[in-house]
């Protein structure tokens, strides 16, 4: 396994879009399988907090992250901030109720798997949602930082991987029992067809996928980040970076071609120079120029996603820019 990198900032190139998707159709997929087999059963409060090595990282870590967040805590018996952050980590996961699932790898015993996280100290703690791998924090961390980290990382799952976390039963015996089928979302053929269309390079397929479904719901989450993603890949599929750079270089005032080296630079996973450059250029204009900026620049707000701090920070620069 493999771990890879995948910021909850919202941080998007062309090969985190597609992996992303590939991860949620595969997740899809995979709650989909466990719904016809009859589904994993509700868990006790017990079952939330388990111990993983290398044998059982495959199915406890890898299959288990298409149903809920596995958060994994790397730890060691002989490691003192350990021993303060473990029982802490235990805590919440029983009073997150099934939101994310806590996986404890004793270091020590698993070198192998400390090796593939690069881990260079502990404790250190990860999460793998839908078969990615992110970095939450290193070393000790309040419990504040905590339970800010662990909500980012819960609203992440469900509204880019739909993932709800588990069913806890406090009554049920440890090791769970049958559970209800899944059911279907009423929008879950469209999106399926978006993930399809972009897995196959058809832009313009996906982007009318996502449209379909905002014309029902219009405040469809999923929908709103697919079609902004989307959009946004279609619209730098056939530039030439070199030349938008130049162009956008040598004509700071010109709105078309600081707008297509925005989108490049968000494209590239260069957040705030995308937001800087649009901010930047709004100040130089006025009119329908100034106008247009301001609605690229929102769009590109709904790629990246409005739990990211880097949008706070630039819609307050946008409204100084503005008034």
């Amino acid at each position: 396994m493999q771990p890879r990198n995948m910021s909850m900032s919202g941080v998007v190139d062309l090969a985190a879009v597609k992996a992303a998707q590939e991860a949620k159709a595969k997740a899809e997929q995979t709650r989909a399988e466990a719904a016809r087999q009859g589904g994993p059963g509700a868990v006790s409060p017990a079952d939330l907090v388990i111990d993983v090595d290398e044998a059982s990282f495959e199915t406890d870590v890898l299959q288990r992250s298409a149903e809920v967040p596995v958060v994994i805590d790397f730890w060691a018996e002989w490691c003192q901030p350990c021993k303060q952050l473990s029982p802490v980590l235990e805590r919440l996961a029983v009073e997150y109720d099934g939101r994310f699932l806590l996986a404890k790898i004793d270091v020590d015993a698993n070198q192998m798997l400390m090796q593939q996280f690069g881990i260079q100290g502990i404790p250190a703690v990860f999460a793998v949602v839908a078969g990615q791998a992110l970095p939450l924090f290193q070393g000790a961390a309040g419990e504040e930082q905590i339970r800010q980290t662990l909500d980012q990382l819960v609203q992440v799952a469900e509204q880019r991987f739909g993932l709800t976390g588990l069913t806890v039963d406090p009554d049920a015996e440890p090791g769970g029992g049958p559970a209800p089928a899944v059911q279907e979302g009423p929008y879950d053929a469209l999106l399926e067809a978006a993930v399809r269309a972009l897995d196959s390079g058809d832009l313009g397929g996906a982007v009318q996928a996502y449209k379909n479904v905002l014309s029902d719901d219009p405040g469809n989450p999923e929908a709103k980040l697919g079609l902004a993603q989307a959009e946004l890949l279609q619209r730098v599929a056939d530039l030439d970076p070199q030349e938008v750079r130049r162009n956008a270089a040598e004509r700071p005032k010109d709105v078309a071609a600081q707008i297509a080296a925005a989108d490049l630079d968000l494209v590239g996973g260069h957040v705030e120079d995308a937001f800087g450059r649009l901010i930047e250029t709004v100040q130089r204009t006025a009119g329908e120029d100034r106008e247009a900026v301001r609605l690229r620049l929102l769009e590109l707000f709904e790629v990246v996603g409005a739990e990211d701090p880097r949008v706070a920070s630039a819609r307050r620069a946008l409204s100084r820019a503005l008034f």
